[in-house]
């Protein structure tokens, strides 16, 4: 029984990190963008993923 309830949980959060990932690329900014600096890009996809959770 223990094993079945870890595997769901498991499950349920990979879901939900693809789900996120899947609306993080319709933001064609996030999907498409080339920077310099990884510190720009990363705070472009916290940016979008907070307004992503809020919506």
């Amino acid at each position: 029984m223990r094993c079945g309830a870890m595997g769901k949980r498991r499950y349920k959060r990979r879901n939900w990190i693809e789900i996120m990932f899947g609306r993080l690329k319709d933001w064609r900014r996030v999907a498409t963008r080339r920077d310099r600096y990884p510190k720009v890009f990363l705070s472009a996809i916290a940016l979008a993923a907070n307004v992503i959770y809020w919506l």
